[in-house]
């Protein structure tokens, strides 16, 4: 599952998360970030209790999107210990999503 987070909410749910995460930051009028919408829900459960995703909506949580200087979306951005370590910028294949992932574990 993946769980929407927000200015509000991001401090709590990614940087003092006890496992790694991945953030994708999109917004609703975007396409491409449609398209990887399905990959990053797969990825959620296949790494279900070991990896946590979110995604943050831009248009609505612009400070979290411009501390991190999110400049184009989809962007994922990958989290362990309350550090970002990795990022996947655009409509990326989940061939090249996994690598990641299994990286952050």
């Amino acid at each position: 599952m993946v769980i929407e987070v927000s200015d509000q909410t991001f401090e709590t749910e990614v940087i003092k998360c006890d496992m790694p995460v991945v953030v994708d930051f999109w917004a609703p009028w975007c396409g491409p970030c449609r398209m990887i919408a399905p990959v990053t829900e797969k990825l959620a459960e296949e790494y279900a209790g070991r990896v946590k995703f979110c995604k943050l909506n831009v248009d609505d949580n612009p400070e979290v999107a411009r501390k991190y200087r999110v400049m184009s979306i989809p962007l994922l951005l990958f989290f362990k210990d309350g550090k970002q370590v990795d990022s996947a910028l655009g409509a990326v294949p989940e061939s090249a999503l996994q690598p990641k992932v299994k990286a952050l574990l």
